[in-house]
Order: structure tokens, then sequence, then C-alpha cells
């Protein structure tokens, strides 16, 4: 029973991870871009999902991560030629993880609401070192003139600058990033994030140092936002402040909720959800001159869906199960009457 319900569960990733695989081949360049965005933020969300969604700390801070990686790209790409991936990807990552293991050691010593504005605040040194210096060209932000290029000894596996290879790229990333997570989540390490969320005064009283823990959580998931602002970098070749507000971090921690807190597939879901209704809201031939207030419409269709799903998307077919089972129910009532 229990290989039948893991096969179960099993059944839409695969079939999901299928037609990702498929799309370049027969979907128009548009829409292969927006799927590559929402691969993105999937993995971004992702990020999120671990601090707030398995170990219970809401940060408002997390798009800094995004954006030190973001810009760390483009630092490091000369205006001339192409870096070698091997090494900027790391440096990038590490960047994002460096800030972080300053930050976490700092507003991990919060709780609650101090913790989430001390993160904000963090973010928003962050966003004015880019926004208010000449180190990431201002308010106007940076070009990436040139993609990271893959070639290890003369040997290029894949090139970036190819529509494809960038596509398979990023499902790479994500389908890793999840497969990484998933492990995580289901370890000493991730059973231990579990209780912290559940009760972390029993778990210190258990001897498990939650300091240490929290802090590990924060900076690996630091890291993983890393990678998307990496990814986000060379998808759109340009970075700009933006990539750090709190609007940003604002936008990934509706996602992880629009999906389900404490599901990796539910940021995942989340994460298409929101860029969808975007996308959607967004479209002139749909909502004409009224577009312009997207904002306006997001912010209604997203709190009538936590209203009316409060486990998120994940938890949809669970919530359409009580609708069908309601009706029958009072009939086999009236039956027995």
């Amino acid at each position: 029973m229990t290989h039948f319900s893991s096969s179960l569960r099993a059944t839409p990733i695969a079939l999901a991870l299928a037609a990702l695989a498929a799309i370049p081949w027969f979907g128009a360049e548009f829409y292969v871009d927006l799927v590559v965005k929402i691969m993105i933020l999937a993995v971004f969300a992702m990020s999120l999902e671990l601090i707030v969604g398995q170990t219970g700390l809401v940060s408002l801070g997390h798009a800094a991560f995004f954006g030190i990686s973001a810009y760390a790209v483009a630092l490091l790409t000369p205006k001339s030629e192409a870096a070698s991936l091997w090494w900027v990807l790391p440096a990038s990552v590490i960047a994002a993880g460096a800030y972080a293991l300053v930050v976490g050691a700092l507003s991990l010593r919060t709780r609650g609401v101090y913790f989430i504005m001390v993160t904000l605040a963090f973010a928003q040194m962050a966003y004015y070192v880019f926004h208010d210096t000449a180190l990431g060209g201002g308010s106007d932000g940076i070009y990436l003139y040139f993609k990271p290029d893959a070639s290890i000894f003369g040997w290029r596996p894949f090139d970036l600058d190819q529509r494809m290879s960038f596509y398979y790229f990023v499902l790479a990333v994500l389908v890793l990033s999840f497969a990484g997570l998933a492990s995580l989540t289901r370890s000493r390490f991730g059973r231990a994030l579990a209780g912290i969320r559940v009760n972390e005064q029993r778990m210190r009283a258990a001897g498990f140092p939650t300091f240490g823990y929290k802090l590990g959580a924060f900076v690996i998931a630091a890291m993983l936002a890393g990678v998307a602002g990496f990814l986000f970098a060379l998808k759109d070749g340009f970075v700009n402040p933006e990539l750090l507000a709190w609007h940003q971090s604002g936008a990934v921690l509706v996602m992880i909720i629009l999906g389900g807190l404490g599901h990796l597939r539910g940021a995942v879901l989340g994460a298409l959800a929101f860029t969808l209704l975007q996308e959607f809201f967004q479209s002139q031939t749909v909502f004409g001159a009224f577009a312009k207030h997207w904002q306006l419409l997001l912010g209604l269709t997203i709190i009538a869906a936590v209203a009316a799903l409060p486990r998120g998307l994940i938890g949809l077919g669970h919530r359409l199960g009580e609708l069908v089972r309601a009706p029958l129910g009072r009939a086999r009532g009236r039956g027995t009457s």
C-alpha cells in the first residue's frame, strides 16, 4: 500500500517533467521564456520554503540573496569576454551565502515580528548599496554582456547562449534543487528543523543546538536563492536594484502561501500560479486599459484563493473531496432517518 501511494504521488511529477522537457520542441519562444521564468522562480520559492514552511522562520529579506547573486554574476563577468561558469556560479552563490551568514548570525537572535523586521532591514541595506552607489550602476542597473562559458579544458558540454541548452540547464537545476531539498527535509537535519518549527523550546531541552540548525537552514536557503538569482541574471542579461527590493521578498512569500506551506510541491505550484496570474492580469487583450491595474486584480484573486484554500493549491484535491463528500453525507443522513 505504501509503495502504491508513493507511485501515485510520483506519477504527476513524472508527467510534469515530461511536459517540461517537451515544451522547447513545440512551444513558441514567448511561452518557452515564460516557462524558464517560472522554473527560476520555483527554485527561488523552494529556497524560501525551507526556512518558512520547514523551519517556521518568516523572512521579508530573502530577495537580498537573490539579488546579490545576480549582481555578482554581472560584476564578475568581463565586458569583453565570457567568464567560466565553473567559478562564476560558485562565486555568486557563495556571495549570497556569506551575506546570509552575517544576517542570520544577528537576526536569528530575535523572534517573530522582530526577526521579520531585522531581515527586512538587512535586505534594504543591500538594496541601497546597489541603488545609491556606482558599484552596481545605481538605479539603472548593469548589463551582463556574455553568459558564462561552460568549457572544461577546451571541451564545451553545452552552450548557455543557445536557447535550448539554457532551457535544459534551468530544468536540470530545478530538478536537482527539488531532489536535494526533498532529501534534506527527510534527513536528521530536516527532522530537527521540523521539530524547531513545532516547538523550539522542547528541541532545545532535548539537547539540540537550535541556533546552529536555524543558521544552517538560513544559509542553505540563501545559497539556493543565489542559484535562482544567478539564473535570472543569465535569463534577462540585466540586473537592477529592484531584484533586492522588499516587494520581491513579499512576492515569493505569497508564492509559497498560495501553493501551500510545508510542501516543496506547493512552492513550485505557487510560483506557477503566481506568474501565470500576473501574466494574465497584465494582458491588454483581455482587460484592455484596466490591465495597468493588474496588481489590484492579482491581490483580490490571491485573497480569494487563500480564503477558499487555506492549505494552498496543494490542498485543492482534499478540498474538492470535502465538497463531494458533504452532499453524499447529507444524502445518507436523510436516507437513514
